[in-house]
């Protein structure tokens, strides 16, 4: 017997933990047990069964090693089977929303700073009732986040098509998480980025920069014709590992003007320590007329089922799926980015 089915309950063991967002540590002994069982030798994992030898390898420890025995049983894991019975709506609110998204506009993969690769990203997202999925790797002075270099991202493109020929009719979009500069240029070659289906912008450095320095960072950014999504806008943090951080400070209804004015779509991101940005801001979006995209900024594949986090702001600030971008079809979605450029 194969390993795939010990293989397929420990990445969903992973999947729900992910989803819950337990503690990092946990999640990888999951995600390292299935890589070591998909790179073994099927005769050496039947004899590792038969002599109990499965925690001699590296990332298998006798958690994870009871879970494999259950599954080569043909039983679904106790404890895999215990969370299930725990699953529940993560938020209450904005399911209509969420039934009406038929993709991500903002995902990452270990390409960047995500922790899995772009197929078991998009094969997720797919399973999850998606259509398609926008890569967004970081841009290349990212460093901390692996950024990808001009030739890293041509090179992404080429495993981005292949992929979908594999997945097809579900599509990975390609894109990039572009770094707004000090100046508000973008941190890619312009050429490179008009290649690309949807362009992310955010700040990611000086976020402490006065608001008389920052809104014009930010409007050049929106301006520029590559920039299809403004994301995380405030870039502050709530909660989480790394702490809180506080709202970047810059003059909204000018930053929300010109989104409206240059069809860039304000991103709702639905991560629990971002849920950016603030209902206040949310609402002053939808005042102003802005369009939205309603994104998770996964880095993992659990992560990918985080949206109705920022469904359930959209709604409760009057954000109406008409006004949402990733309802549309990957076609229409594509056709909106064209239009702008």
């Amino acid at each position: 017997m194969t390993a795939t089915r010990a293989i397929d309950q420990l990445r969903r063991i992973a999947f729900l933990l992910e989803r819950g967002r337990a503690e990092t540590h946990r999640v990888r002994a999951f995600r390292g047990a299935a890589k070591t069982l998909e790179d073994l030798p099927a005769a050496e994992f039947d004899r590792r069964i038969e002599d109990g030898t499965l925690t001699d390898l590296p990332g298998i420890g006798p958690v994870s090693a009871k879970v494999i025995g259950e599954a080569f049983a043909g039983a679904t894991a106790g404890y895999l089977g215990r969370l299930e019975g725990e699953v529940a709506p993560l938020v209450e609110g904005g399911e209509a929303l969420r039934q009406a998204l038929r993709g991500d506009l903002h995902t990452h993969s270990d390409w960047s700073d995500g922790g899995s690769p772009i197929e078991e990203m998009a094969v997720t997202a797919r399973d999850l009732g998606h259509d398609y999925i926008v890569l967004t790797d970081h841009s290349p002075r990212l460093k901390v986040a692996n950024g990808l270099s001009i030739d890293r991202l041509r090179r992404q493109l080429d495993v981005v098509r292949d992929l979908n020929t594999k997945l097809a009719p579900f599509r990975i979009l390609t894109g990039i998480e572009v770094d707004i500069l000090e100046d508000g240029s973008l941190d890619q070659d312009p050429d490179l980025l008009a290649e690309l289906d949807v362009v992310v912008a955010s700040v990611h450095s000086k976020l402490r920069m006065p608001a008389e320095d920052m809104t014009p960072r930010m409007v050049a950014a929106i301006a520029n014709p590559a920039v299809d999504v403004l994301g995380h806008c405030t870039g502050r943090l709530v909660t989480g590992g790394r702490g809180t951080r506080p709202e970047s400070t810059f003059d909204a209804e000018v930053v929300f003007e010109a989104c409206r004015r240059f069809g860039v779509a304000v991103e709702i991101n639905s991560r629990p320590e971002r849920l950016d940005p603030p209902r206040r801001l949310l609402r002053l979006a939808v005042e102003g007329g802005c369009v939205f995209s309603i994104d998770t900024d996964a880095h993992a594949p659990g992560q990918l089922d985080w949206q109705p986090y920022g469904c359930t702001r959209a709604e409760e600030c009057g954000v109406t799926a008409d006004r949402v971008v990733n309802t549309l079809s990957a076609e229409e979605l594509l056709a909106w980015t064209r239009s702008k450029g």
